[in-house]
C-alpha cells in the first residue's frame, strides 16, 4: 500500500482482516498529511453524486458504514443535516431536480422548505434566501481522528507502517514481487495499491500506466471562533456549480464555524498556502450567507489540493497483469466513502489474484476525543492534570497519551490535529513553547514517557 492518507488507511485496515503481510508506505511523516488533513470535515450522504457513478455508490455505502465505525470507535460525528439554499429565481428553480436527483442516489427524505421555513430554521441566514432543499443525514466529522482511527486499528492488528518513505521507482516483471526503491531502502510487494491521491497519477506511471492527470484543485478555507457557533444550525451549503459544491458554511464538531472552499485550478501540488485574495472573496460570500460572520473572529485560516482528473468520478482500476490496483481521482467525498472504497477495493485486488484466506477480528480502537468540547480528564498523577493549552482544554496528561499513541505525532502539528493544543484561540500563541518542551522531553526520553 503506497499512501496513508484516510482511503490509504482505511484499505490497510481492511487488508488488516485478514494474515497477510501488509505494508503502508507514505512519503511524509504522519499519516492523513495530504488531502485528508486540509478538507470541509462533512461526512457526506452522497445525495448529489452522479446517479450510476462509482463515487455515487460508494459514498451512499461508506456514509452507513462511517457512521457506524464512529459510534464503535468514539470518532466525533454531528449530525445536523444539510439545507441547499437557493439565493435567486434559477437556484431556486433547480431545487426539484435536486431533490429528484437525490432520490436516484437512494436518498428519498430529502425536502423543499419555503423562504418562511428556511429563516426559522437558521434565523441568522442573509437577506434575499428563496428557498431551500433539506438534507437530512449530512453531518459534521473529525477527518484526523478518523484517519488516525483507521491508521491505529491497522497497525495494532498487524500492518507496518512505513512512514518519511518516498518511493522513486518501481521495476515489474511477470511472476515476481515489485521491487520498490525508496528514499529509506528497498521494499519489495506481491500486490501493489496505489492510494497516493494528488500524485496517484505519478504513481501509476512508475508501472508504465497513463490513465489519467490529476490537477490539483485549492480549497481555501476559514476557520471562526467558537463564539461564532450559535449562528449556525445546519450545514449551509449552495446550488452546486461546475467546479463542485462551492462556498459553504459549516459548524464543526469542535464548536467552530468554517467556512470554504474556493475552487483554484492550479500546476503546483504543493500550492498549499492561502491568499489574501481567495480569503477576503471568502469573506466576501460568507458575509452575504451569514452576515453577523462579518464581526466574528476568525481564528485559522488554511488550504487544501483535491486530485481533480476532469471526470466526476472516482479512478480505480485493476491491473491483474501486474498485481496493481489504482485508487485514483478520489475528490472531497473520500473521506465519507473511505471504508466503502476498501470494501471495493479488496474486490480489486482479488481480481488481481490475491486470496486472502478466513477473516479474523480486528484489535479494538477507542479513539480520545480532541478539543475543548469534550470533557476533559483532569488526572493529577505526575502533573498529568494540568492544562497546557487553555484555549482547548488540553491536559499534560493528553499530549503524553498522544505522543506514546500506536500512531505518535512526527511534530506539533500532528499533535494538534491529535489533542486540538494549539489549535485554539491563541492558534499556540502562548502553549506552543509547554508543548515543544513536552515533545522534546519524550524524544529525548526515547519515546518512554
Amino acid at each position: 500500500m503506497v499512501g496513508a492518507g484516510v482511503v490509504g488507511c482505511a484499505i490497510a485496515r481492511a487488508l488488516a482482516r485478514y494474515r497477510l503481510r501488509v505494508a503502508l508506505v507514505d512519503a511524509a511523516d504522519d499519516v492523513g498529511e495530504g488531502t485528508s488533513k486540509a478538507n470541509t470535515a462533512i461526512l457526506h450522504t452522497g445525495f448529489d453524486a452522479v446517479p450510476g457513478t462509482l463515487e455515487a455508490g460508494l459514498v451512499r455505502a461508506g456514509h452507513r458504514l462511517l457512521t457506524g465505525y464512529a459510534a464503535e470507535t468514539g470518532i466525533p460525528v454531528e449530525p445536523v443535516g444539510a439545507l441547499l439554499v437557493a439565493w435567486d429565481e434559477e437556484q431556486r428553480a433547480a431545487l426539484p431536480g435536486l431533490a429528484a436527483k437525490a432520490a436516484r442516489n437512494g436518498h428519498h427524505a430529502t425536502r423543499l422548505v419555503d423562504a418562511a421555513e428556511l429563516r426559522r430554521r437558521e434565523p441568522h441566514l442573509g437577506p434575499g434566501a428563496l428557498g431551500a432543499l433539506a438534507v437530512p443525514g449530512e453531518s459534521v466529522i473529525c477527518p484526523w481522528t478518523t484517519t488516525l482511527a483507521y491508521a491505529a486499528q491497522a497497525v495494532l492488528s498487524g500492518v507496518h507502517l512505513l512512514l518519511g518513505r518516498r518511493v522513486t521507482g518501481v521495476v515489474t516483471a511477470p511472476g515476481a514481487p515489485h521491487r520498490l526503491t525508496t528514499t529509506r531502502g528497498p521494499l519489495a510487494a506481491r500486490f501493489l495499491v496505489n492510494a497516493c491521491g494528488l500524485y496517484a497519477d505519478r504513481f501509476d506511471a512508475l508501472l508504465g500506466v497513463r490513465d489519467f492527470t490529476v490537477t490539483p484543485r485549492r480549497g481555501q478555507l476559514l476557520v471562526y471562533d467558537r463564539f461564532a457557533r450559535g449562528l449556525v444550525r445546519h450545514i449551509l451549503l449552495p446550488v452546486p456549480g461546475p467546479l463542485g459544491k462551492g462556498v459553504l458554511v459549516a459548524p464543526t464538531v469542535h464548536g467552530n464555524v468554517l467556512l470554504g472552499p474556493t475552487a483554484e485550478d492550479l500546476d503546483d501540488r504543493t500550492a498549499t498556502g492561502t491568499t489574501a485574495e481567495g480569503l477576503a472573496g471568502l469573506r466576501e460570500r460568507g458575509a452575504r450567507i451569514v452576515p453577523a460572520l462579518a464581526e466574528e473572529e476568525v481564528t485559522a485560516a488554511y488550504a487544501g489540493l483535491r486530485a481533480a482528473t476532469g471526470r466526476e468520478d472516482y479512478r480505480c482500476a485493476a491491473r491483474p497483469e501486474l498485481r496493481y490496483v489504482t485508487v485514483g481521482g478520489i475528490r472531497s467525498t473520500g473521506l465519507s466513502a473511505s471504508l466503502a472504497l476498501a470494501e471495493h477495493v479488496l474486490g480489486l485486488l482479488a481480481e488481481c489474484g490475491l486470496r486472502t484466506g478466513p477473516e479474523r477480528p480486528l484489535a479494538p480502537v477507542r479513539m480520545p476525543h480532541p478539543g475543548g468540547t469534550a470533557p476533559r480528564p483532569r488526572r493529577e498523577d505526575a502533573g498529568s492534570g494540568t492544562v497546557v493549552c487553555h484555549c482547548e482544554g488540553v491536559t499534560r496528561g493528553e499530549v503524553r497519551a498522544a505522543l506514546a499513541s500506536v500512531v505518535p505525532p512526527a511534530g506539533l502539528d500532528g499533535l494538534r490535529r491529535r489533542t486540538r493544543a494549539g489549535a485554539g484561540r491563541c492558534q499556540g500563541g502562548h502553549c506552543r513553547p509547554a508543548l515543544r518542551a513536552l515533545f522534546e522531553e519524550y524524544r529525548k526520553d526515547g519515546g518512554t514517557r
